[in-house]
């Protein structure tokens, strides 16, 4: 169920409509959507996570929640994506069941061999770039730490944090299977075309390596 890759995958930003941005996003061509919100209810986190996933259907994307396997359960969507310090992924995925997708945040190969061993589908590994989107108390891990994950594991990694056009194909070329982004897309003057600017800059690397 995972997309194609390489593939974008975009975080939703909190300071701006998650519904609004998904959707300028998916007709950029991300292939996608991870709803994240850390301080929403439980009620508005249903209604928007209901919206995307429609949007999601409508594209043929991929729609993940992350942090909340009841709200993406009941929303009905692909998915959910679970930090180190949220539910665990055994429990989790016996909530979800086999037919649903689990993602992982890890930031070390033990990390990532961990969470494929407990059922992941993907992992998000990073942060690969400085970044102001989210709070850090670590430095950046680097692109070419991708290749030790890689090394380490058979599932999907997705790389996060500080990726824009800019250096977008260096954790790609280092074995990434995608790329999530959040001001890349969120705080772009056109959100529609960052998104399709990104998709276009992968799916050319990737007939390059061909």
């Amino acid at each position: 169920m995972i997309p194609s890759l390489p593939f974008l995958c975009l975080i939703t930003d909190e300071s701006l409509s998650p519904v609004d941005l998904a959707g300028k996003a998916l007709e950029g061509g991300a292939a996608m959507i991870q709803l994240r919100h850390k301080y929403a209810n439980g009620e508005q986190l249903y209604q928007w996570a209901v919206a995307i996933q429609a949007l999601c259907r409508k594209h043929k994307a991929i729609f993940i929640v992350n942090d909340r396997v009841d709200i993406a359960l009941a929303a009905g969507a692909d998915g959910v994506h679970l930090g180190q310090q949220d539910l665990p992924a055994a429990a989790a995925r016996k909530l979800l069941g086999d037919g649903r997708i689990m993602g992982i945040s890890v930031s070390s190969p033990l990390e990532a061999f961990a969470a494929e061993k407990n059922g992941a589908d993907y992992i998000g590994f990073g942060h690969i770039f400085p970044t102001g989107s989210k709070a850090k108390t670590n430095d950046p891990v680097g692109p070419e730490s991708i290749e030790n994950v890689r090394a380490a594991i058979k599932i999907p990694i997705i790389a996060i944090g500080g990726i824009s056009a800019k250096n977008a194909l260096l954790p790609i070329n280092a074995g990434a299977s995608g790329i999530a982004v959040i001001s890349a897309v969120s705080r772009a003057d056109d959100p529609k075309k960052a998104a399709r600017e990104l998709v276009e800059l992968l799916q050319t690397n990737n007939e390059h390596r061909r």
